[in-house]
């Protein structure tokens, strides 16, 4: 990896981590609005954008409150929803999608089961994808948007 993509993902990674924690209120639970899943647009312009997400996931769960098993499930569902992000870069719309899937059914079912919060399975999913869709489409995709006029940046 070049020295170029591990200070963006370094950046990333700081970037995820800061507005999770900033905004825990909103970040974690059944109904979570992940203000920072709006960076999980970045694998569109760079591959560096994929190990930042996770670090960065990775790193903002240290502070959930659904201890290990948010830092491992969560941060393993970031990074392979990064990763599919990136293999649908050629289709700008489709790069929030994976966030959004990913996490709804991986975090989702991680409520449920280990923390049996008592709604049903199918429910607990919805919630969490709807505010996955909130960060990924509402804020994120203006953001990827925005971005394409200084692509040049993350090359």
């Amino acid at each position: 990896m070049k020295t170029k993509h591990i200070l963006q993902a370094a950046v990333i990674a700081a970037a995820y981590a800061a507005v999770t924690i900033l905004l825990a209120p909103l970040s974690y639970g059944v109904m979570q609005i992940r203000v920072s899943e709006a960076l999980s647009i970045l694998p569109y312009f760079t591959p560096a954008a994929v190990p930042g997400l996770f670090v960065g996931c990775f790193i903002a769960n240290l502070a959930s409150p659904n201890g290990i098993a948010d830092l491992v499930c969560g941060s393993l569902s970031s990074l392979f929803a990064a990763w599919f992000s990136y293999k649908l870069r050629d289709w700008p719309a489709l790069v929030p999608m994976p966030p959004v899937a990913v996490n709804g059914i991986a975090i989702g079912a991680m409520i449920y089961f280990v923390y049996g919060i008592p709604m049903p399975l199918l429910a607990c999913m919805a919630w969490v994808a709807a505010g996955q869709a909130c960060a990924c489409y509402i804020l994120g995709y203006p953001l990827l948007c925005y971005l394409k006029k200084f692509e040049g940046i993350f090359k």
